[in-house]
Formats: structure tokens, sequence, C-alpha cells
């Protein structure tokens, strides 16, 4: 199974862009989604979390206030860092469960979708990496638009959340293949909706060509050769990765 790492900055269109793929038929895993399900009333991370930021993150029926947490998590990198402490490790094991589900389940492919792809290293473990980019202005003006009227959210609460993650440019870095959602076309759409449906079509031709098929079978009937294959996948991307990093460095020295 091809595990497509799918990431971007905050208000970048990485949502739109995995709505898409989900519209088109690819499996997605959403991490967003996720972290909403496991800080429901009662769980226990939203005890650990109220236990660490206090009961001022809890709206009046004991819910999550998400404009309180961020306020507080994303001030320094430290309270952002028992944030992150705080959420993947319960946010992992439920990726790990759907993901293990659709591959019993005979997935040829999904999207793991999530912001912090290259923060929290799992762009190591993916055979494709897919980066959703725009400008910082671009970023910050379609932030306050979307969140400012609704989650009360400042100029400066978005800026420090921002800051918080790997900016877009040190992401592209790690990309295998990146999507621009920096321009619109006269017509309305962006060139953001064809580069998605030429990275579906690419899916759907490795699939069907016979050998790949073939592939795919012994993987999926025999778990072990499966699992050794994925890893020699995952071992073989992050080296051509490493590649790509140093060349880029030394590009970068060259040119100052």
């Amino acid at each position: 199974m091809l595990v497509i790492g799918l990431t971007g900055g905050i208000a970048s269109g990485k949502s739109s862009v995995s709505k898409l793929l989900r519209n088109k038929g690819i499996p997605v895993v959403d991490l967003d989604e996720i972290a909403v399900e496991v800080v429901k009333p009662g769980s226990p991370t939203l005890k650990r979390l109220t236990m660490a930021f206090g009961d001022e993150i809890l709206n009046e029926d004991r819910s999550l206030n998400r404009a309180a947490l961020g306020r507080l998590a994303f001030e320094n990198p430290e309270k952002t860092r028992l944030l992150n402490q705080i959420t993947h490790t319960t946010i992992r094991k439920v990726m790990i469960f759907r993901l293990i589900k659709l591959w019993l389940t005979g997935t040829r492919c999904v999207v793991v979708d999530t912001p912090l792809l290259i923060e929290a290293g799992l762009y190591k473990w993916c055979g494709l990496n897919v980066i959703v980019w725009c400008t910082f202005e671009q970023q910050l003006t379609r932030m306050l638009k979307r969140d400012a009227n609704v989650k009360g959210l400042t100029e400066d609460d978005a800026r420090a959340r921002l800051a918080s993650q790997l900016s877009l440019r040190a992401k592209l870095r790690y990309a295998d293949k990146i999507i621009d959602n920096s321009t619109e076309c006269h017509d309305g759409t962006t060139p953001m909706e064809a580069e998605v449906q030429a990275l579906v079509d690419n899916l759907k031709h490795d699939q069907s060509n016979p050998l790949d098929t073939v592939q795919w079978l012994v993987n999926w009937l025999i778990p072990p050769i499966g699992l050794l294959f994925g890893l020699l996948i995952a071992l073989l991307h992050r080296k051509k990765l490493d590649i790509q990093h140093k060349r880029q460095l030394l590009a970068e020295k060259k040119e100052s």
C-alpha cells in the first residue's frame, strides 16, 4: 500500500486538496479529524491538556476551547512542544489502526493528511510526500479571513501559530510533489485543481500496470513480504530525500 504524505501550512489549502482527493476516490486519513476526536469531553487526552494548561482552555460545557488552547500553546516553543507531546501519541495510535484497517481491506494507496508531516518525522515513512504551497502573506490573510470572526483570532495569534510551524519554504525541501495554491485563474478555478487531477491520474496509471498489480497482490497476500517491501521503499525514499537536501544546500551556498 502506497502511503502518501500530504502537508502544507495553516491556511495554505491543504484541506482543499485533501477534499479533492477524497472526492476522486482516494482514501484519506486526516490527522486533524483524529485530533478533534481524541479531545472530546471526558477523554483522557482532554484531561491531560486541562492539567497542563488549566481550566481556561475549556468552554462552559467542558468541551475544548481551541482558540484559548492555541493562544496558550503557541505563545512559546516550550508550550508548543508540551501540546504536541500530549496529543501526538494518541493521534498516531489511531492513525496506525486506520492504516492497518485500510491495508487489510486491500487498499492500494492512502493519503495521510497532517500539518506536521515534516516536524513529526512522518514524512520518512511515506512513499510520496506532497506539499501544498502558497506565500506567507497569503497564509496570514486567509487565516484571518477564515478565523477572525468565528474563533476570535487576532493577527498576533495568527502570526504566533504560523511561527510555531516549519515555514512552507523550508518544507519544500521534503517534497516529491508541490501543489501550487498561490494563484487563481480568470474563471475562478485554480491550478491546484489541475495538479490534483494529474496526481490522481498518475496513481491510477500506476495501479493499472500489470507488474505493479502482481507486486501489490504478493505484498497484500503475504504480509511479511509486504512489511519488508514497505520498509525498503521507506528507506530508499529517505535516502533520496537526503541526497536532495544535500544538493539544495550546496546550491544555496553557491548562490550566497
